[in-house]
């Protein structure tokens, strides 16, 4: 801590001095025009820091605004405090048997909800309300630590078991809690210094619970209609209900069954619902009798190849003969790659396949002929023949996978009857706590994080550079063709982040500090401390996890 009676802070390259007890928040307020939106979270000396905390040393400060990943979900944090916050006001806490934030689609949050007053319009027009009251009022958050058994106290007072869970297994002995008029709760990341910075939001009914629909990190400022996902929406609901089988929906419930040692029947059985899954859908496909191209796409590290692998089995089985086609073979030589606007090639845009010679090829095969098949040399970046010849029979069918697999522009000459579509993604259910959600996409970045390190060689730092191009790419090639498939298949295994903790660990405290990425890498470790690590010896060889942690029957 400084002692001195003033602060030093070197900000865009200039030094100031301000005095002790001065807020993050209170020098926000001088540079809030330098940015195109509202700062969220202030960058001091390489730790993030919430605008209501005093800065207690020298250093470099820097600001991020809505726009920022980390300013963005700190809006979203903070609005569904506010939300939890207006439910409880509007209905009375003893009315609420469970709220739950299960899971984000498209814009918004879906929030299960459980009580002894059912969702209307008029409900719905009364939480809005209160929200609306709390943000003119301007709310204060305010922020302290309490230890375990006074947090543990103040959840059971709440009716919050899920939390109490999450206390038993932490390892510090102090917890910090956030308070609004009353109303205690746990969050895990940042948060904003009141409610009146939560300008948009938008309160809808949906399935029985309810949509909290907010703005996107593009357009901080603009609430977006929200659109259903219905496909989506029913997958995710599907891997709740497994979650509530196995009796584990929270992080706490998987780090009892790991601390009492029956870890392995849920494992067994977690395998055996996807197995199910990928059953049904081999059937599904083969009740399409002019069906021979099955189109697999998903976004990066959703368990593809695995998934692809095992429905090839399951297709035998039925009397089929799958044949593997990667969609990469027919990327363009690498001098006729487009680029993107930073001038590096662009691998992930559909123009980079050679979208006519795949036709070409698709429909020789659907018509009979006789067809080599290229291969991509990725280390010269030309297309090649190696003598690859397929021709379909009666039984044969192709399992094509490919980031623009779903795309119809890619099969844009194919018969629509020929295509069976199917969207793979890692659709994570299992949240920290009933208000803390474990997003999608870190499942994913630690999945890919141990795969590339263990096939590649590559650090985390360098996954971790790469991820934001990789979700863009997503955002851009396939999230908005995924309700065009035919079937959605769930890769997310409810105890996968306890598997790859021990792989994952070592990695990113490797990142070095001062890079950009040392940020992210914090993070990360911060969220695997809420984890047991798992012994993965019992993850049988056919799962998608062993795609990642190593040990697959596969050639994956």
């Amino acid at each position: 801590m400084n002692t001195k009676e003033n602060i030093t802070l070197i900000i865009n390259g200039q030094e100031k001095e301000y005095p002790y007890g001065t807020t993050y928040g209170d020098v926000a307020k001088e540079y809030a025009g330098d940015y195109k939106y509202p700062i969220a979270v202030a960058n001091h000396n390489l730790h993030y820091q919430e605008l209501f905390q005093v800065i207690e040393e020298n250093g470099e400060l820097e600001f991020l605004d809505l726009s920022t990943s980390t300013g963005h979900q700190t809006y979203m944090r903070t609005a569904t405090l506010l939300f939890v916050k207006a439910v409880n006001d509007v209905l009375g806490m003893a009315q609420i048997e469970r709220l739950k934030l299960e899971f984000s689609m498209n814009t918004g949050y879906y929030f299960s909800y459980e009580g002894r007053t059912n969702i209307n319009q008029e409900i719905i027009d009364k939480i809005t309300k209160r929200m609306q009251e709390m943000v003119d009022e301007n709310r204060v958050i305010h922020k302290d630590s309490f230890l375990l058994s006074e947090a543990m106290k103040i959840f059971e007072n709440q009716n919050m078991p899920d939390k109490i869970k999450t206390c038993y297994f932490r390892r510090s002995r102090v917890i910090n809690l956030y308070e609004v008029d009353g109303y205690f709760d746990y969050y895990y990341g940042y948060m904003l210094p009141n409610m009146g910075m939560v300008k948009w939001f938008e309160v809808l009914s949906y399935k029985g619970g309810f949509i909290l629909n907010l703005p996107t990190a593009a357009t901080p400022d603009q609430l977006p209609e929200f659109v259903p996902l219905p496909k989506i929406f029913k997958t995710m609901m599907a891997a709740t209900t497994l979650s509530e089988t196995l009796g584990v929906e929270v992080v706490g419930d998987l780090n009892e069954h790991l601390v009492n040692g029956d870890y392995e029947d849920m494992i067994l059985v977690s395998e055996a619902m996807q197995e199910r899954n990928i059953a049904a859908i081999a059937t599904n496909i083969i009740k399409n009798p002019g069906v021979k191209f099955v189109m697999i796409a998903g976004p990066s590290s959703s368990g593809k190849t695995s998934t692809s692998h095992r429905l090839s089995i399951q297709l035998r089985s039925l009397g089929f003969k799958p044949h593997p086609i990667a969609v990469d073979d027919y990327f363009v030589n690498r001098e006729d790659t487009p680029k993107d606007e930073n001038g590096d090639y662009d691998f992930e845009c559909l123009e980079a396949i050679d979208v006519k010679l795949f036709n070409d090829d698709m429909n020789r095969l659907l018509s009979g002929e006789k067809v080599e098949l290229p291969t991509f040399n990725f280390k010269t970046g030309q297309r090649e023949y190696r003598g690859n010849f397929l021709q379909l029979g009666e039984d044969d069918i192709l399992v094509i996978e490919g980031i623009h697999a779903l795309n119809d522009k890619m099969s844009e000459s194919l018969p629509t009857e020929s295509k069976y579509k199917i969207y793979v993604s890692a659709l994570t259910t299992l949240n920290i706590d009933e208000h803390n959600r474990i997003p999608t996409t870190d499942a994913r970045l630690l999945r890919r994080m141990v795969r590339d390190f263990r096939t590649r060689g590559n650090s985390a730092q360098r996954t971790i550079q790469m991820w934001k191009n990789v979700r863009k790419g997503e955002e851009k090639n396939i999230f908005p063709y995924q309700e065009s498939a035919d079937s959605i298949f769930n890769s997310a295994l409810v105890y996968e982040i306890a598997a790859l903790k021990s792989f994952a660990e070592p990695l990113l405290y490797s990142v070095p500090l001062g890079t950009p990425e040392y940020y992210e890498a914090r993070r990360l470790l911060k969220f695997l401390e809420y984890f047991l690590a798992m012994d993965t010896s019992k993850i049988p060889t056919n799962s998608i996890e062993r795609e990642f942690v190593g040990g697959s029957c596969f050639n994956v």
